[in-house]
């Protein structure tokens, strides 16, 4: 608990190296002495001296060994196949009785995007132009009418996108999913320090915050009261994935399916990587324990080793994609006992340094990654996906992992689910894109597609301004 006196409070604070903070006090008005006070009652110094610890002595547990997965393949044998096949029945079945939850995670701004609001609230819809948070949306309202579930959607944001997040949604009326089926909740987050480990101010009064990353949602399904919820709702398993990639498919029968057979605490789904120069994590065991493999901790002999067809050894990339029991969470966060390491983010921050003087300072955000919870998982899948079909986010403004790049791995996507009906495919624009649409609601998948083409006696588009869209 924050001390109630100003000289306690100047003692907590220099005992945890923070005493800058105080520096100015007294040349504060009232309002932003109280404003500073509420930002100090907001910190955990036990946990802010934990990461000047750790800025001191980052690599520390750096591993020493690393081998690739097991994973269930593309290239299926004939017991896979049928595994897969009974997966998809168990899957289908656990999805009609409404023990999936689905977890999005939502926290991130547009700003690299050049977009000014949430991330999810971008458009990239080929012909659309429906919203990331609009995309999901489709994909769970077509879960919904598939299989007849009810959809709990769990959507985390953070302090600084929460409450547009939520006007959004109900601008959308929450896209037809019903108000009581969506769940919102925010992460942590943390305050970032400069390279001597002070923590940075944005304003005399007030802290440079970020959010505690994508593993933060753990905690937070536990601090936000969502695993308590999730468990009133008969949920077993919570299938999570992040804003910035439409092509996620969050209700799979198959990989909810390998998951549940093989009784795992987390699984994951991974793309083949060909290119030893793309700077992803893959997913393997280091020193025996699995997880996501950093690029810039895997030694460069390793990166470039093939296996026998020519294909990368460490190419199960990673796409941020799992499926996880609920009961896992659970036990993870009981009683704060949850310990994910902390990734460090070099940043140039704009705020003032420790003399109050305002401009860019060297310094560190810090960040937990969902998939460190992997190493504690007694069973784990990993499922091999192609790229093209289910992994393309929304990450830079221009080049890759684009707008562009997303859009037309779309359109692609569209165009191969057009080909298998025997649909005639219009002409590409002049950049070569597709002006082509399907909603998810239609179809996901070529199977699908044919299916629902033969039973309509061929599906009708409408044509817009940008194109071609079947909904």
């Amino acid at each position: 608990m924050m001390p109630e006196s100003k000289s306690d409070l100047a003692a907590a604070l220099e005992a945890a190296g923070q005493d800058h903070l105080m520096g100015t006090w007294s040349d504060l008005s009232v309002e932003e002495q109280a404003n500073l006070r509420t930002a100090l009652e907001g910190l955990d110094l036990d946990q802010v001296q934990r990461l000047r610890e750790h800025l001191r002595s980052p690599n520390e547990h750096a591993a020493k060994s690393f081998e690739p997965p097991l994973t269930f393949p593309l290239g299926r044998s004939t017991e896979q196949a049928a595994r897969a096949e009974h997966a998809i029945s168990i899957g289908k079945q656990l999805l009609r009785e409404s023990k999936v939850g689905f977890v999005l995670v939502a926290g991130g701004q547009g700003s690299r995007l050049g977009f000014n609001g949430p991330k999810g609230m971008f458009g990239v819809g080929p012909v659309s132009g429906l919203s990331l948070f609009g995309w999901h949306a489709a994909r769970l309202s077509a879960a919904q009418r598939r299989h007849g579930t009810n959809i709990a959607w769990f959507v985390m944001t953070s302090s600084s996108n929460d409450g547009a997040t939520r006007s959004f949604f109900e601008d959308q009326d929450v896209f037809g999913l019903g108000r009581q089926n969506v769940h919102f909740f925010t992460q942590q987050m943390l305050p970032a320090l400069d390279q001597e480990g002070r923590i940075v101010r944005t304003a005399p009064d007030a802290l440079f915050l970020a959010p505690n990353g994508h593993g933060g949602t753990l905690a937070a399904l536990r601090s936000e009261g969502m695993l308590d919820l999730a468990a009133s709702l008969g949920i077993e398993q919570f299938s999570y994935f992040q804003v910035d990639n439409p092509l996620v498919r969050p209700a799979d029968p198959l990989f909810l399916g390998l998951h549940a057979l093989a009784e795992a605490d987390m699984s994951s789904k991974v793309v083949a990587k060909d290119d030893p120069g793309e700077k992803v994590g893959v997913l393997g065991l280091a020193d025996g324990r699995l997880g996501c493999i950093e690029y810039s901790d895997l030694p460069g002999d390793l990166r470039t080793e093939k296996e026998g067809d020519g294909s990368l050894r460490f190419r199960a990339g990673n796409i941020a994609v799992h499926m996880i029991r609920r009961d896992f969470v659970e036990n993870l966060t009981k009683d704060g006992l949850l310990d994910l390491p902390w990734h460090l983010a070099q940043k140039n921050l704009k705020g003032l340094d420790a003399q109050g003087n305002p401009g860019e300072i060297p310094g560190v955000k810090f960040e937990t990654f969902v998939f460190d919870a992997l190493g504690a998982a007694a069973n784990s899948v990993t499922l091999e996906v192609r790229r093209e079909e289910e992994f393309s986010p929304v990450k830079n403004a221009e080049g890759p992992d684009s707008p562009s790049t997303c859009r037309q791995a779309l359109t692609e996507s569209f165009g191969n689910m057009l080909r298998a009906a025997g649909v005639d495919l219009p002409d590409r624009d002049q950049d070569g894109t597709l002006p082509l649409e399907v909603d998810p609601r239609v179809a996901e998948n070529e199977s699908e597609f044919c299916a629902a083409n033969e039973s309509a006696g061929g599906l009708k588009a409408l044509k817009g301004e940008h194109g071609w869209l079947y909904r």
